[in-house]
C-alpha cells in the first residue's frame, strides 16, 4: 500500500502513540489492552485508524503471532522517546497535584551503586520522604542511552561526556586503588605500588570504560612487563576474583571501599592516578531544585566516605 501524499509520522495523536507504544512492547493486542486497562476492540480501533493516516500496516499478523513491520521498526525510536517525555509529563504533573513532592530516576556505574549512591539515597529519602528514587546500574554507553532516551533524569559516572546534548556538574574525585587480600600483605603502608605484590597475577580492568582506560594509560604503561592474567569487565567481578586469591586489581576507591572488609584491603596507588564524579543530565532538561539537592547531598556522602 502506498502512502497517501502528505501522510507522515506527524499524522499520529498521543493516543496514536500511546496504542502503538503498548502494542509494539507488548507483542499482542491483548496484552497491551491489559497493560492500559482498556478493552481489545478499542486497542485494534485506535491502531487501524492510526495505521490509515499514516498510509501503511505497522503490524502483520505472521503464522497467528503479531508482528511489527518495517516501517513499525523505523517509526519505534522516535515514538519511543515521545512517550518517554509523555510519561515524565505526567509523573511532574502527579508531583505539582501531590503538593511538590518529586520522583528521581539515577543511573549510576555499577561501583557507584555499591555503597556510596545507596547510602546518600537513604539518608537524603528520610530527611525528604515525599521524594521517591528509581535506582539502576548502568554501564557507561548504557547510562548515556538512558538519559537520550529520557529513561533516567540523572547520571552519575567518572567521565564528563563531550556531547552538546548533554550538561554536567562535577560531584567529587576518586583514586584508582590497589585491592588485594590482608594475608598477602599484612602491614601494608599508606600506598602501593603492584610492584608490592611481584608473585601475584594482575587482574586488568581493560575495556571497562573510563577506569579500564586510565588503568591501561597511567598503570600498565609505567609496568609494561607486567603480564595481565585475567581480564575483567566489570569492577565487581575483579573484586571476587581477588577475594577467590586470584590474584591483586586496581580499581577505582569505591569499589575498594565497599569491598574492604576481614580478607581484603585497598591502598591507593603510590603515584597516585585520580577521576572525577560527575552528575550528568540533557542540557535540554536542567535539573529539578530537588535533583540539585540530591547532587549537593552526594558531594557531600563522598567527602564524608573519604574523610572517614
Amino acid at each position: 500500500m502506498q502512502p497517501p501524499r502528505g501522510a507522515n509520522a506527524n499524522s499520529l495523536n498521543l493516543r496514536h502513540i500511546e496504542i502503538f507504544h503498548a502494542v509494539y512492547r507488548a507483542g499482542s493486542i491483548s496484552a497491551a489492552a491489559r497493560g492500559l486497562n482498556v478493552s481489545q476492540p478499542s486497542v485494534s480501533k485506535v491502531l487501524k485508524h492510526a495505521e490509515g493516516r499514516l498510509g501503511f500496516p505497522l503490524f502483520r499478523l505472521v503464522k497467528g503471532r503479531l508482528v511489527p513491520t518495517d516501517e513499525a521498526h523505523a517509526l519505534f525510536p522516535d515514538v519511543d522517546e515521545i512517550y518517554g517525555r509523555i510519561e515524565s509529563l505526567r509523573e511532574t504533573t502527579r508531583n505539582l497535584l501531590n503538593g511538590g513532592d518529586a520522583h528521581l530516576r539515577v543511573a549510576m556505574l555499577p561501583s557507584l551503586g555499591l555503597g556510596v549512591v545507596p547510602e546518600v539515597v537513604a539518608r537524603f529519602h528520610q530527611r525528604h520522604p515525599g521524594v521517591s528514587f528509581t535506582l539502576q546500574t548502568l554501564h557507561n554507553e548504557d547510562m548515556l542511552r538512558a538519559l537520550y532516551e529520557r529513561k533516567s533524569d540523572l547520571a552519575v559516572a567518572y567521565e564528563a561526556p563531550r556531547h552538546p546534548r548533554l550538561a554536567h556538574t562535577r560531584i567529587g574525585t576518586g583514586e584508582l586503588v590497589l585491592l588485594y587480600r590482608r594475608e598477602h600483605l599484612p602491614e601494608a603502608p599508606p600506598r602501593l605500588s603492584i610492584e608490592a605484590f611481584p608473585n601475584q597475577e594482575m587482574i586488568s580492568l581493560a575495556g571497562s570504560g573510563p577506569v579500564g582506560a586510565l588503568f591501561a594509560t597511567e598503570v600498565i604503561q609505567r609496568s609494561p612487563g607486567r603480564a595481565e592474567g585475567l581480564v575483567a569487565q566489570t569492577y565487581y567481578i575483579a573484586a571476587a576474583l581477588v577475594r577467590h586469591g586470584a590474584g591483586v586489581a586496581i580499581v577505582d576507591e569505591f569499589t575498594g571501599r565497599a569491598h574492604r572488609g576481614p580478607d581484603l584491603d585497598f591502598r591507593p596507588l603510590e603515584d597516585a592516578v585520580t577521576f572525577g564524579v560527575y552528575g550528568i543530565y540533557l542540557e535540554d532538561q536542567p535539573l529539578s531544585k530537588t535533583a540539585r539537592a540530591f547532587v549537593s547531598a552526594l558531594k557531600a556522602g563522598i567527602q564524608d566516605l573519604q574523610g572517614a
